[in-house]
């Protein structure tokens, strides 16, 4: 499936998005905000990352995050980046 978003410079990209009705976050992938120069600024306090089973996935820490809309929506969503 495919999105528009629509960054806070006003520029509009269409990106692949992936949607998953159980997940309590939204995320963009690294490689779609280097890929798209999407800005990013920094969270105030970083988040490990968990699996649905309470598990660390891994070290991943959330330390970013992008302003961006999604479709038509005219709220502005923030977005982590991992």
């Amino acid at each position: 499936m495919y999105l528009t978003i629509k960054t806070k410079d006003g520029r509009k990209l269409k990106v692949k998005a992936l949607i998953d009705s159980g997940y309590t976050n939204t995320t963009i992938t690294r490689k779609t905000v280097e890929e798209k120069e999407i800005p990013t600024k920094s969270l105030p306090k970083p988040f490990n990352v968990y699996n649905s089973d309470g598990s660390r996935n891994g070290e991943k820490i959330i330390r970013e995050f992008v302003s961006l809309e999604i479709n038509s929506r005219t709220d502005t969503l923030n977005k982590l980046m991992q």
